[in-house]
């Protein structure tokens, strides 16, 4: 089977997405961005690999004649036993380096047995974190062991006096790196599914033979391109490197055919784009500086509040008297938050500020670039921020009046489906010039 695959690299998170010969979307993939960007590629390919094999053991039941009820209850099953499978695969890669790294640095020192314990705990507790309705954090490796690690060592170093709690930080943040940078870490998809289906909690003969099925397909890249943030360090020709602008407004035309205005705000920066009824950019604006009203700009309010990225949003949901913030400057986040703390203000009544800042620093945006015409898509990682989805939809019906606002729950796929539509056209077009001649 054929496909084509768009990669978009952020500044935070790497995605991609798989079409196939016919521009159906097979496959997704996410990752954290490393500074190994030829990693982050195979990583994030290998993720929309393996979920489009997942979307064609779906058609498989489907041919089987499988009931909807029972091919969720079938699917939901294994992707949670698969997805332990890999957990469980990366933390063994973990121990193995936090071993090593002991053997190098403290050959003789007591924090092999802390470590052990730590992960031994870890290991024992994946059963309960992949169980059916068990609610995640993340789905990121980092995110989910870190946690967890962070928990746990702090109650090891207060058990044992002699372990030092930042000694088994500063180990953790070493051998991450290491494991995030291994794609024998990730697994693949025959090993894992055969160990999924082995732990089903019963046997289904028809579920089997589809993931057999699946197994058997050869899968075959015929075209890529490559955009986002990092798109310049991406491993591929120039030839198949497209601008963000580019990439973001033909995928929210193809999420949204009647869109016309598309904002995206990302880790890195934020674009407000005029398309027109074929997808094509006519106009846009993006903030050329820094930083400030993007996503990484809120990765530093989280972290200074002791918060995960998640969390922003609701807590500034909560606020009865938000706070006029008048900068967002990503340098000064943390003095500027600090100071607002110390005069009494609520952190939520802060948060809620802070994002109607964010807003407004896109709404000038969207302002220069010809305004909010026809139907409105908002996309990018704050689109899943749900201060912010609401401070957008109250500042858009205040400027603008009763506009359509569009959210994908696939947003932040956006550039990369962008980027696979680009590669199925120059695929397309390359089959034409050849039949051609």
């Amino acid at each position: 089977m054929n496909y084509h695959v768009g990669i978009d690299l952020g500044s935070t998170t790497t995605k991609a997405v798989i079409l196939g010969e016919k521009g159906t979307i097979l496959g997704r993939g996410i990752t954290n961005s490393r500074s190994n960007y030829d990693v982050a590629c195979q990583i994030v390919l290998s993720e929309a690999l393996i979920n489009t094999r997942f979307s064609l053991v779906a058609s498989e039941l489907d041919r089987a004649g499988v009931t909807e009820a029972r091919k969720a209850q079938l699917l939901g099953e294994l992707e949670r036993r698969f997805h332990m499978q890999q957990y469980l695969g990366q933390l063994r890669v973990l121990e193995e380096d936090l071993t090593e790294l002991l053997q190098k640095i403290n050959p003789s020192g007591g924090f092999l047995p802390s470590v052990q314990r730590i992960l031994g705990t870890m290991h024992d507790e994946a059963e309960k974190l992949f169980a059916e309705g068990a609610s995640r954090k993340s789905d990121f490796f980092r995110d989910l062991a870190g946690s967890r690690y962070l928990k746990l060592a702090e109650a090891e170093s207060i058990e044992n006096k002699e372990v030092r709690f930042d000694y088994l930080v500063g180990l953790f943040d070493k051998a991450i790196l290491e494991v995030e940078n291994s794609r024998a870490a990730a697994g693949n998809f025959e090993t894992l599914a055969a160990a999924a289906l082995a732990q089903m909690s019963e046997t289904d003969e028809r579920l089997q033979g589809a993931v057999e099925r699946v197994i058997d397909i050869e899968l075959d890249q015929v075209g890529s391109v490559g955009t986002g943030y990092g798109r310049q360090r991406l491993p591929f020709p120039e030839g198949q490197i497209r601008s963000e602008i580019l990439c973001h407004g033909l995928g929210a035309h193809a999420l949204f055919s009647t869109t016309r205005t598309v904002l995206d705000i990302g880790g890195q920066d934020t674009k407000a784009i005029q398309v027109d009824d074929q997808g094509i950019v006519t106009s846009f604006q993006m903030n050329d500086r820094c930083a400030a009203g993007c996503g990484r700009y809120l990765g530093y309010i989280a972290d200074e509040m002791n918060l995960g990225l998640h969390e922003l949003g609701p807590l500034a949901r909560d606020s009865t008297r938000p706070v006029r913030i008048n900068s967002t400057c990503t340098v000064f986040a943390g003095a500027e938050l600090r100071e607002r703390l110390s005069l009494g203000e609520k952190r939520e009544d802060i948060l809620a500020g802070l994002h109607r800042a964010i807003i407004l620093r896109a709404m000038s945006l969207l302002a220069r670039s010809g305004g909010v015409k026809n139907e409105f898509t908002f996309t990018g990682g704050v689109a899943k921020n749900p201060a912010a989805v609401d401070a957008l939809k109250t500042l858009i019906s205040e400027n603008y009046g009763d506009i359509k606002i569009n959210i994908s729950p696939d947003s932040i796929y956006t550039g990369a489906l962008g980027a696979a539509l680009f590669a199925l056209r120059d695929s397309r077009r390359a089959d034409q010039a050849a039949a051609a001649n």
